[in-house]
């Protein structure tokens, strides 16, 4: 069993990553629904947050059914942050995370995300602060460093530990390497094997199959894995890595009924919580892997990705589902 806080995970837990205009509630739903343990936010900057800016409110909807669901926040300033954890709070989410680890440019500018790593002083001291301001479980999200020289994560981590920080998600990347080349588990695993570490160590980062979830569980010995880009328009990954553990087996693939009722389902979530014009727009990155695979697909996708009326999308599913009746997927 894996524990935050008071929070019993099963072994090995597979835990949605924080992704900007992706794990939104509905798409959360989805992911908890094909077997996610435990799901994150986009990440909710504490400036918007303490300024009402409404995209930032947004992001606190929780809904009952993704339990247990950590809300994410970045930011540098301490006392936004403390702000931040206050309103936070309200939203009753099970978890309280700190981005430390995005790389973007306008977030790292302000010393915020993966700024930061470039203070592991400052990483201390608000994660501290924050870990007294809520009786919250407060974990951390970060990289392996700044850049492949100034890689202290082994450090890092067992300093966030002692400041009260109940576990901890590290992606396998510098932030000079953004999203580029391979994801490196090896310190990830030095942080898990530090004999003073006892929160859990989940990895991150290139997770994209089932035997690479099973590579960082078996060989690497991490606690759990955190799940991003390969979820995208793929909510069953989760399905698929736990029946792989179970069995030794891929899963079955996934039937063309389940994929349009998924992608009807998402659609419609997605507009009765965001609105047609944004429901419409911020599903569409999900529907080149929901119908991944298909050949001749072109015209149907583009309809998808380009109508923004709701009914001719939900329309175009119902002619995907009759004129590829007999596809089947491998």
């Amino acid at each position: 069993m894996v524990k935050i806080g008071d929070i019993e995970l099963p072994d090995f837990p597979l835990l949605l990553a924080p992704m900007e205009d992706v794990s939104d509630p509905p798409f959360r739903a989805l992911c908890k629904e094909q077997g996610a343990d435990v799901v994150y936010t986009e990440f909710v900057s504490s400036e918007g947050l303490i300024r009402n800016a409404a995209k930032s409110v947004m992001k606190l909807d929780i809904y009952e059914k993704e339990r247990p669901v950590g809300i994410q926040i970045f930011g540098a300033n301490l006392d936004s942050m403390l702000q931040t954890i206050d309103i936070v709070e309200k939203s009753n989410p099970d978890i309280i995370d700190i981005n430390f680890g995005c790389p973007v440019k306008k977030v790292v500018s302000k010393g915020a995300g993966a700024g930061i790593l470039k203070d592991v002083c400052l990483m201390e001291s608000l994660t501290a602060e924050m870990v007294k301001r809520t009786n919250l479980p407060v974990t951390v999200k970060t990289r392996l460093g700044w850049d492949h020289d100034s890689i202290k994560i082994v450090e890092v981590a067992e300093r966030l530990q002692d400041v009260g920080c109940k576990a901890i998600s590290i992606h396998g990347r510098t932030r000079a390497q953004m999203y580029k080349g391979n994801a490196d588990w090896k310190p990830i695993a030095q942080v898990k094997n530090n004999p003073r570490m006892h929160i859990p160590v989940f990895g991150n980062g290139d997770v994209n199959s089932p035997e690479r979830a099973m590579e960082m569980r078996d060989d690497y010995g991490l606690d759990g894995c955190m799940i991003g880009r390969a979820t995208i328009g793929n909510p069953w990954f989760f399905k698929q890595v736990k029946h792989f553990f179970k069995t030794g087996e891929h899963l079955a693939p996934i039937s063309l009924e389940e994929r349009v009722d998924a992608a009807r389902r998402h659609l419609q979530m997605s507009i009765d919580w965001k609105g047609e014009k944004l429901g419409v727009f911020e599903t569409r990155r999900h529907y080149t892997n929901y119908f991944k695979g298909i050949p001749n697909f072109k015209e149907y996708r583009t309809k998808m990705v380009t109508s923004d009326d709701p009914k001719d999308v939900f329309d175009t599913f119902d002619e995907v589902l009759d004129k590829f009746a007999n596809y089947q997927f491998v």
